[in-house]
């Protein structure tokens, strides 16, 4: 990519809507839009300024010399200097812009026509179509953010919730950032001093003894376990998790995932065995995106119909983040019951008494699991606990949102490596290998920590990174 081009995107969603947003970033982005606008006021560095989309001097005539009739061509079209758009234009000037270029955008009515003819013209002027990612790319490559901050605009983006979006937000200011400077700069002395007593040994520069060594290490492979910890909670925060709804026919699993979903969303009837398939929904409880997986009962099958429901229903057990086994408060326990808290055993688990408000109106037992929650979905008694047991499993604290943690794979790998080459320096200090050989597992620390960041990075890296961006971001 060259940097020196002026780029030019849609930076709305694809679609008809309100508003539609062109974005141009680059030297001649000023002078590339001037031609197509009639402005009220001068265009003022931070000022959003009202004006008219209309087309270029000399347009129409381009156009049927390129063997356009006139009748042929929309009347706005042909018209010299004709209204085509009333716009709203906001400028940008170096470096104080999103990418630190001087950046034009043009706001107008979200017509898809009118959005890609104002493409079409500043190709015309000499702009180049931005690739995926392009401008988030350039904000990078000018300093303007680093690679994590990068990386967060596209979670803000991607959030489903308005948690996810906090944390991205956080992220995006340079929380993960700043968490990792510490460690970074902690390392990057041990190397200096490291590589003084290599350099300049005939000038008497004193040698760190190997207690001192892996003291240091040890103060920077500690918070970075910390961090790396921290990948459970974020992984969960980033892309959500699985909860399956299991238990016997009849002990009201759909009735309590409607009340989970809040909408009558599967079919509920009286009849053991009503759902033979997997109905799922997704929610958001406490700002994680939860997958709801509503099961058929689990009991011996009467028919292949339900046999193959039930089997589906172990498989959803398998795959699940977490289980809800669902028991019927209103009976005791039985056999099938104990069983399915033994298939369960192999996932994390919470289970549920449900029916209880038949319980205590004495209509049952209420015979239960040991530790489990009282919900009816008959009256909602109980589904405000459920939902925080759901999040006490999910594990975490708002607070870590302030100092940054781990929600992306490509970064919990990097930290992983940093670590591991932090092992490998200690297992080196022991072994009273010489300091030229200690260095090379110290940089090998240090390059994992700046691929996060972007200090260090290489093309094919930026590339899948950036390419995974909507154009006109």
């Amino acid at each position: 990519m060259n940097l020196d081009d002026t780029i030019v995107a849609i930076a709305t969603p694809a679609g008809r809507g309100g508003i539609g947003v062109v974005r141009l970033a680059g030297a001649q982005a000023r002078a590339m839009v001037a031609p197509m606008l009639r402005l009220k006021y001068e265009l003022e560095p931070g000022r959003a300024v009202l004006g008219e989309l209309i087309e270029p001097s000399g347009r129409a005539a381009e156009l049927r010399s390129a063997g356009h009739p006139g009748a042929a061509v929309p009347t706005w079209q042909v018209a010299e200097s004709g209204r085509i758009d009333e716009v709203v234009i906001t400028y940008f000037m170096k470096p104080h812009s999103y990418t630190t270029d001087d950046i034009v955008e043009i706001s107008a009515h979200g017509s898809p026509v009118v959005l890609r003819h104002i493409v079409e013209l500043c190709v015309a002027a000499g702009a180049r179509l931005a690739e995926p990612g392009e401008f988030t790319m350039r904000a990078f490559l000018n300093g303007r953010i680093d690679l994590a901050q990068a990386e967060a605009v596209r979670d803000l983006i991607e959030s489903q919730t308005l948690y996810q979006a906090k944390v991205a937000a956080q992220q995006l200011e340079g929380a993960l950032s700043k968490r990792l400077q510490p460690m970074k700069q902690a390392l990057v002395e041990l190397i200096a001093v490291l590589e003084a007593g290599i350099d300049f040994a005939e000038d008497d520069v004193s040698v760190l003894p190997d207690a001192t060594i892996l003291a240091r290490i040890d103060g920077v492979e500690k918070p970075l376990e910390q961090l790396a910890a921290s990948f459970a909670y974020g992984k969960i925060v980033h892309e959500g998790l699985t909860l399956a709804i299991v238990g016997r026919p009849n002990v009201g699993k759909s009735s309590l995932f409607n009340r989970l979903v809040e909408r009558e969303r599967a079919i509920v009837t009286a009849t053991p065995g009503t759902t033979r398939d997997l109905v799922t929904e997704t929610v958001a409880i406490g700002g994680i995106p939860v997958k709801l997986v509503d099961t058929a009962g689990i009991r011996q099958a009467l028919d292949e119909a339900e046999s193959i429901g039930i089997r589906k229903s172990k498989e959803a057990l398998a795959d699940a983040d977490l289980v809800l086994v669902v028991l019927d408060a209103s009976q005791p326990a039985s056999a099938e019951d104990a069983d399915l808290l033994r298939l369960a055993e192999s996932r994390p688990t919470i289970v549920v008494g449900n029916k209880w408000d038949l319980k205590s109106s004495g209509q049952g037992s209420g015979v239960r699991g040991q530790g489990s929650i009282h919900t009816s979905a008959l009256t909602g008694e109980g589904i405000a606990e459920l939902r925080g047991e759901i999040l006490r499993h999910v594990g975490g604290a708002e607070t870590q949102v302030e100092c940054g943690f781990l929600t992306n794979v490509r970064h919990q790998g990097l930290v992983r490596d940093s670590l591991a080459a932090l092992a490998a320096a200690k297992n080196a200090v022991n072994g009273k290998v010489p300091h030229e050989m200690l260095l090379l597992d110290l940089y090998g620390a240090l390059r994992p920590l700046d691929a996060i960041t972007g200090a260090t990075t290489n093309d094919d890296i930026l590339n899948l990174i950036f390419s995974t961006f909507c154009i006109g971001k």
